[in-house]
């Protein structure tokens, strides 16, 4: 594996008992977690890749790699620049743990640029235009197809267990909870990658008795309030946390009762958002940790000039610039929320909303949203007030199955998306 760039880094100890044993011979680790030292090395390495609102993690070992998710469709360059600039030259594996965009929207690019010898998905029916591309490509590269189901592994390297914890035989019926989790273990150390698995998937997989104990978490569902409960957490008992989660996003992430409850257990928590690219290695037996500095809307750790200048198409997070975002959207009652977050008024007149594969668009009329208010565009017809807007459509816009709502500038610029 090639040497992680050092000019990228800043690695940081986790305790002093760690830093003690990596200078004392024959110092013991009272504590019971794994010693966690500053030199980053370890035929185990991976990747928390920073795409803003989104999930990419790159694993590798010694010769072999795993790339789980692959952020937002405009990351995929960010990505694709962060593999060659890692020397990655194919993808053993290529794991998509949910249908959701920010998880698979950059997928499609990433396997067309690089050989994939097997592709394991959650599988469960998504019909958005992201997702039925992303298996039509899947099939027409010829890449080897998993269904994943508790109780499979996943054969990377012989000395390496990768196991598949969720979806169970049975699915829970939600994308979310029906989320790949993964636990890699190489020798004592193990990590658990969750995907945005919530409450009911942990306690599913709780009741099945799985082993839950790890050293390394990678938060679920970005920390969000309904996941990471305090009787999961208590069974992972995580030395380290990663929160994948975009600067500023919509949905508040990561929430403050799921952060307080990771910082119950003693964990050293990450967040791309703060911490850039976060990488963590392991010999089998100790991990080190090295975290980008710069900010998470910029490339960290590696990522290459083309992907630095790369413009995304789509973003998870209002545009900086406006303070216009997404703030809710109802499948099934046919609305979508949009808030304005700046202290003067914003012009919408001629602004755009649009759904997955932009198969409907609604244009605002002439509009303006005042500082800190926010307005309620329905599908079905009305009349238009200063806080609710109709469509006027005579059919439903929105799939009740899942679906990506995207706000656009009267120029066509993305602002801000929002996926349910």
């Amino acid at each position: 594996m090639p040497p992680i760039p050092a000019r990228y880094l800043i690695c940081i100890t986790l305790c002093a008992c760690a830093v003690a044993c990596l200078v004392t011979a024959g110092c013991s680790n009272p504590s019971g977690q794994p010693e966690i030292g500053s030199d980053l090395s370890g035929d185990l390495v991976v990747h928390f890749i920073d795409v803003g609102q989104g999930d990419s993690i790159l694993v590798e070992f010694r010769d072999k790699t795993m790339l789980i998710d692959a952020g937002e469709r405009g990351m995929r360059e960010r990505v694709i620049g962060y593999l060659e600039e890692s020397d990655v030259e194919k993808l053993d594996v290529v794991v998509a743990t949910h249908a959701h965009s920010d998880h698979i929207g950059g997928l499609s690019g990433v396997i067309s640029a690089y050989p994939a010898g097997q592709f394991v998905d959650a599988a469960q029916p998504h019909p958005t235009a992201t997702y039925e591309n992303l298996l039509a490509l899947v099939e027409d590269l010829g890449i080897p197809y998993t269904a994943a189901e508790r109780g499979q592994t996943i054969a990377l390297d012989p000395d390496l267990e990768i196991l598949i914890l969720n979806p169970g035989a049975e699915p829970l019926g939600d994308i979310n909870e029906d989320s790949v989790v993964l636990m890699v273990t190489y020798g004592e150390i193990s990590y658990l990658f969750t995907g945005d698995a919530g409450n009911p998937a942990e306690e599913s997989m709780a009741e099945a008795g799985l082993d839950l104990d790890a050293d390394v978490l990678k938060v679920g569902h970005h920390a969000s309030r309904e996941a990471s409960s305090a009787e999961f957490l208590t069974a992972v008992s995580p030395a380290i946390s990663i929160i994948p989660v975009g600067e500023g996003n919509s949905y508040g992430h990561p929430h403050e009762e799921a952060v307080e409850r990771l910082e119950a257990t003693g964990s050293r928590i990450y967040r791309t958002d703060l911490d850039g690219t976060v990488i963590v290695a392991t010999d089998g037996t100790a991990l080190t940790v090295a975290a980008g500095g710069a900010p998470a809307a910029t490339v960290t750790a590696g990522a290459t000039t083309a992907a630095t200048t790369a413009t995304p198409t789509v973003t998870a997070t209002p545009a900086p610039s406006s303070g216009i975002y997404i703030t809710d959207l109802d499948l099934q009652e046919e609305w979508i929320a949009v808030a304005n977050a700046d202290e003067t008024a914003a012009n919408l007149t001629g602004w755009t909303i649009t759904d997955e594969g932009t198969r409907n668009t609604y244009t605002f009329p002439v509009y303006t949203l005042d500082p800190g208010a926010d307005v309620t565009v329905h599908s079905g017809a009305g009349n238009d007030t200063a806080t609710d807007l109709y469509w006027g459509r005579g059919s439903a816009v929105w799939n009740n199955d899942g679906d990506l709502a995207t706000l656009a500038d009267a120029n066509g610029t993305v602002v801000s998306t929002m996926e349910r």
